[in-house]
């Protein structure tokens, strides 16, 4: 087929606008699967994500649509996860297509992660095509919301359009804009194979499965190929398109989008945003963009049985085959044992490989509390990361402590704003600045320390803007900041497990915090407990679990509880 009837598009939105429920009537509307087949998410296969209503991994699948004009048209499309802890996955996909729909939600207006995932859309220079979705609710504001999309992307009113993805209103219009308004794919200006990865999975048979996006030259079965992150060359075993289920082709030409199985073992062999090429005959350079992935939340996994370290390794081995953003280490803590040092893209991602690891995998463990990366120059230099608190060097050597900060997005009505700004100001955020999209809806930006907004922030956002409030953040660097490490001693013994860095003006409230809830939580033992938090040598905080008492004597009182039942009757 002609390069000119591809049409390669994604979906951008904010969790919950409906991305999923578009593809699925879309996927209805092309009879790319019968009817039978049908079931509410398709593209979501993940029981984590029907469940939430979420999408946590990137999926494509084509779809072969004749139009009412005569002429056959392939349309690829790569539905984008809406967390801002997958952005990365979402900027590969965008990468891949070469225009978006950009949906929102008619009773929710524009948030945070549209205009994210706007700017990153923008930014790849893609077409863009408003959707207005859910016009069939009675909160449906459209009116307003069109506005919105106005004032955001300075379009004419006349090219948004209006669907509703669960009933199937509007659908028609959308393949209309895919074919007139998506632009066909257009061959770099480069010699020789030039693929984009942008996302890979794991066959225990077949090994590594890269989802891929021709851009330049053709690709067979049997060429010898090269990544050129890693520089490892494979044969290609197998080449073909996505159906929702693999149809092999044996070739991808360019402006095409499929899967491709080199015989690679482990995902990390095939980073995604990498560039494949061929071997005698390379590309000269890699597409742009390639970056690799960083963790920004780190947390140790023990299992609740130290017998089931190996069994936990070699779960969390399986689980990093599918999910090449997990990155993991052994570590020892005194409290908890063996276990796993393992970092995460934020605490959505770290919660959704600890409940993959509890329901795939049977795995019972114990999760201890998160904590970000830092920076930390001693005395003669040394420049080091510590991801965890107890590797922290001693506090005289120490001669800068730098931790991460992001740049954070928050879109709330008006009414909200001071709550918001003060939480922001206990959270040490700095306001950067203030602007409204249409009178029902101010855009703050601030500067957060990540440590900040990492445990409750966003709950406690959405509890004081009454859940209107919708938060989005992008890493900022690292700056030096006033932190010290909080040590928990039970006995006058220290706890590793419950060491964490905070900042020197929160310690005190941290550490008195602390101390009263395992206070509470310790059980009563025949001897005393007690429980202190302290900064180096310094013990700032309290408390004490009383002993059980050894009164032999209780129950002499001058009766007995049988006597007393005896009287009853």
């Amino acid at each position: 087929m002609s390069i000119e009837n591809i049409r390669n598009f994604c979906i951008i939105a904010h969790i919950d606008h409906g991305k999923s429920t578009l593809a699925d009537r879309l996927l209805e509307y092309t009879h790319t699967l019968q009817q039978r087949e049908l079931k509410e998410q398709v593209l979501d296969n993940m029981d984590l994500e029907r469940e939430r209503g979420i999408t946590i991994k990137a999926h494509f699948v084509r779809m072969d649509y004749r139009h009412r004009d005569g002429k056959q048209y392939i349309f690829n499309l790569i539905d984008t996860p809406g967390h801002v802890d997958f952005s990365y996955e979402v900027s590969r996909s965008l990468e891949a297509a070469e225009g978006a729909f950009l949906l929102v939600d008619a009773a929710q207006g524009v948030e945070a992660q549209t205009i994210s995932n706007l700017y990153h859309a923008l930014e790849s220079d893609l077409a863009i095509i408003p959707v207005i979705n859910k016009i069939d609710l009675p909160s449906a504001q459209v009116e307003v919301v069109k506005h919105q999309i106005i004032e955001l992307i300075g379009c004419e009113e006349s090219e948004i359009l209006l669907t509703s993805a669960k009933t199937g209103e509007g659908i028609e219009q959308i393949i209309d804009a895919i074919i007139h308004r998506v632009p066909p794919p257009t061959p770099t200006n480069q010699d020789g194979l030039q693929a984009l990865i942008f996302d890979s999975s794991f066959d225990n048979y077949r090994g590594v499965v890269a989802l891929v996006r021709v851009f330049n030259g053709q690709i067979r079965e049997g060429d010898k190929i090269r990544f050129f992150a890693t520089g490892q060359d494979f044969e290609v075993e197998e080449l073909g398109i996505l159906r929702l289920k693999r149809i092999r082709t044996k070739v991808l030409d360019t402006g095409e989008v499929g899967y491709l199985i080199c015989g690679a073992k482990e995902v990390r062999d095939v980073r995604v945003g990498d560039t494949v090429t061929h071997s005698k005959h390379p590309a000269k350079q890699a597409l742009p963009g390639y970056r690799s992935v960083k963790p920004m939340v780190f947390s140790g996994i023990y299992p609740v049985v130290s017998q089931e370290f190996e069994n936990l390794r070699s779960a969390l081995e399986k689980l990093a085959l599918n999910d090449s953003a997990l990155q993991y280490e052994p570590e020892t803590s005194t409290a908890l044992g063996f276990g796993f040092r393992c970092g995460f893209l934020g605490l959505l991602h770290m919660e959704i490989v600890q409940e993959r690891l509890e329901r795939e995998f049977d795995q019972h463990i114990i999760v201890t509390t998160p904590n970000v990366i830092y920076r930390v120059t001693t005395s003669d230099g040394k420049v080091s990361l510590i991801d965890n608190p107890s590797k922290m060097p001693d506090p005289v050597k120490i001669q800068k402590i730098e931790e991460p900060y992001i740049k954070a997005q928050i879109i709330t009505p008006p009414e909200y704003i001071g709550n918001i700004m003060k939480i922001s100001t206990e959270r040490r955020g700095i306001q950067k600045n203030t602007s409204y999209i249409d009178p029902s809806r101010a855009d703050l930006a601030y500067e957060f320390p990540l440590s900040e907004v990492i445990f409750d922030f966003f709950d406690k956002l959405k509890t004081v803007s009454r859940g209107f409030a919708s938060f989005d953040y992008e890493f900022a660097g690292y700056r030096e900041s006033k932190l010290v490490k909080l040590d928990i001693l039970i006995n006058g013994e220290p706890v590793d497990a419950l060491s964490t860095i905070v900042h020197k003006e929160s310690a005190y409230e941290h550490g008195k915090s602390l101390c009263n809830k395992l206070r509470k939580l310790i059980p009563r033992q025949m001897f005393e407990a007690i429980i202190q938090a302290s900064i180096g040598n310094k013990v700032i905080a309290r408390e004490t679990v009383k002993a059980l008492r050894k009164n032999v004597l209780a129950k002499c009182y001058g009766g007995d509880v049988t006597r007393t039942e005896c009287e009853t009757f």
